[in-house]
């Protein structure tokens, strides 16, 4: 078993650390979409993951356990922004548009911008070709709707 590893210092995590939470978030809701949604297994899993370690847990396990926990409210929300039918995208497509849009409604603390943006970098790393234009599409409408004030405020 892997020991939990904690950032004890009260310092914000690097901003790759936090990347890596993304991307283990991604891979969960990845699982859970082409599998079972059973969250428990997944959370165990996901610490044998080489990267759980250079991760942020906290924030990993508050965007995992939010999505599983509001996964179909998200659900709905995504598929007013499409263009084309749900089931047409790539479970990877799904997975960063589920993490990120739950970043958009519920971690006010993260500017909408770096969600945009590490989605994007997220979907470089995993998605297709041009997935990442398509995710950027998509968290701006998300954006708009989520984020109007502090859309406002950057103007």
């Amino acid at each position: 078993m892997i020991p939990k590893m904690t950032n004890t210092s009260g310092k914000k995590k690097p901003l790759n650390n936090r990347r890596k939470s993304r991307e283990l978030v991604m891979k969960s809701i990845y699982r859970g979409i082409v599998n079972q949604f059973d969250i428990n297994q997944i959370k165990k899993d996901i610490r044998e993951d080489p990267d759980f370690l250079r991760s942020d847990e906290s924030m990993y396990l508050s965007i995992v356990e939010g999505v599983h926990k509001n996964f179909e409210t998200l659900k709905e929300e995504i598929k007013t922004y499409l263009d084309r039918n749900y089931d047409e995208l790539s479970p990877i497509e799904l997975a960063i548009l589920f993490s990120s849009l739950y970043e958009l409604k519920f971690s006010l603390d993260v500017p909408y911008r770096v969600v945009i943006n590490e989605a994007i970098e997220v979907a470089k790393s995993f998605g297709g070709v041009d997935g990442f234009k398509f995710i950027n599409g998509i968290l701006n409408k998300a954006a708009q709707h989520n984020r109007k004030d502090e859309l406002s405020r950057s103007i």
